[in-house]
């Protein structure tokens, strides 16, 4: 089926009315798709207002084809990074490959950029082009559902749709709603390091050990060793640079994660390594600590009454090791939209825990992605990748990046609803040899109990 920003032969009568809690790239994935798709939308964000924050983000093929389809290609680009090669060396400096990057994979762009410049052309799409309903300081202090409603309170405002979206993130309150109980992360047992400057001014074109960084437009050099891997790319041209060094970290993570980092203990974590990583990590004004979360997946992404839906970080945070967590985000939004489209008002619920389905074993199987790609570059032997450097490639699945949200949502709504329909909403499970798999069980049991 040929991508839409409609939906041919499918009519609302009553637009659905969403009310969507959290303004990153999750939630206003869900409100532009469900803008574009006839719902009535209202997206609350906490923050006053919206800075360009943050450091490197990426969006795979996946997602591109979404951002195309927005039309949204010719603001992104200019400000992304174009990188036309992978330079991977073992932590000694050996070249393991020099692997071509393409614009475009299966069909299309991915994007690579600063996130809080991609995220203001997101929400000035959003507001001004689309004419979304986007309200700033908005704490949401409860979430409630019946049979034929749900909604939030807001600043002590009772607010009422036919379904909830949660895309609060990390810290997200509305999964504490879904799951009856507060889901602690756990640490990964790894960190990052992670940095965003300007190249002018920071002694990178002047330096030697560095100046290929930035000299003939922008690259991406990579080096990994036990335990840690170092990525460092420029963007615009050679004008910005961001580099992320993952590392063990065993510290215990309660409500913050995120920390002004420290330069000496960056440059310990390579201080026998290629003298070049010591060059390019000491030229950055600053950096931020990053602790690496973790958590299993969810019993469930929606509510008891299935009113309410957890998407993108809120319902599966991803390591950055995956690629792909903002990608599926943008799946998860465009997805509820497409469902609540073929659903209408009066079928809301069934949208939803079609969703559920269609989305979570995907999810999985791709988050499960940013531990293999972690494991092959910190578990690699330097002889045997130079003898192997496919082993160690970056990854471009087509079954990752090939997917269309949209169409496959148009196409596998009807056989989705007929199996619910027919053999009832069960939760979702996991494959019998995903390590979390017991795990999530006993979660399941802890939810399950608290239902009776």
């Amino acid at each position: 089926m040929a991508a839409t920003n409609g939906a041919p032969g499918h009519a609302v009568e009553e637009p659905v009315k969403i009310i969507i809690v959290g303004a990153g790239f999750a939630g206003l994935a869900c409100a532009i798709e469900s803008k574009l798709k006839g719902h009535d939308v209202i997206l609350l964000e906490k923050f006053p207002e919206m800075k360009i924050l943050g450091d490197i983000i990426s969006f795979g093929a996946n997602a591109g084809r979404i951002f195309e389809r927005w039309g949204l290609h010719e603001r992104f680009w200019p400000i992304c990074t174009h990188l036309k090669t992978f330079h991977l060396h073992t932590w000694k400096g050996d070249l393991i490959s020099a692997q071509p990057l393409e614009e475009k994979r299966f069909g299309a762009y991915q994007y690579n950029g600063h996130r809080g410049e991609l995220h203001a052309i997101l929400i000035d799409h959003a507001v001004n082009t689309l004419g979304v309903d986007i309200r700033f300081g908005q704490q949401v202090t409860e979430y409630w559902e019946t049979d034929d409603a749900a909604g939030v309170v807001v600043n002590g405002e009772r607010l009422t749709a036919d379904v909830v979206v949660g895309a609060d993130g990390v810290r997200s309150k509305a999964r504490e709603m879904v799951l009856g109980y507060f889901d602690k992360p756990r640490p990964s047992g790894y960190a990052i390091y992670r940095a965003w400057f300007t190249a002018e001014g920071s002694g990178i074109k002047e330096d030697p050990m560095t100046n290929y960084l930035v000299k003939d437009g922008d690259a991406f050099y990579g080096w990994i060793g036990k335990d840690v891997h170092f990525l460092c790319s420029s963007s615009k041209g050679g004008r910005d640079v961001s580099w992320v060094i993952t590392h063990k970290d065993e510290a215990d993570i309660e409500e913050s994660w995120q920390f002004p980092g420290k330069m000496e203990d960056v440059l310990k974590v390579v201080e026998d390594w290629d003298p070049r990583c010591t060059a390019i990590l000491s030229k950055a004004p600053n950096c931020v600590d990053w602790k690496l979360v973790y958590r299993d997946p969810l019993p469930t992404w929606l509510s008891r009454k299935a009113r309410i839906a957890l998407i993108g970080d809120a319902a599966h945070p991803f390591l950055p090791t995956s690629a792909q967590g903002a990608s599926q985000a943008i799946e998860d939004g465009v997805t509820i939209a497409v469902n609540l489209k073929l659903a209408g008002k009066k079928n809301a619920q069934l949208a939803l825990r079609a969703f559920e389905k269609m989305r979570y074993e995907r999810v999985r199987k791709t988050q499960i992605t940013g531990e293999t790609n972690r494991d092959k570059w910190h578990n690699a032997n330097d002889e045997e990748v130079k003898k192997n450097p496919d082993s160690v490639k970056l990854f471009n699945e087509e079954w990752i990046m090939g997917h269309n949200a949209e169409t496959y949502a148009f196409e596998h709504y009807p056989e989705v609803v007929k199996d619910i329909q027919e053999n009832g909403y069960k939760l979702p499970d996991l494959s019998d040899d995903d390590k979390s798999k017991e795990r999530v069980l006993k979660a399941r049991e802890e939810y399950l109990a608290r239902a009776i």
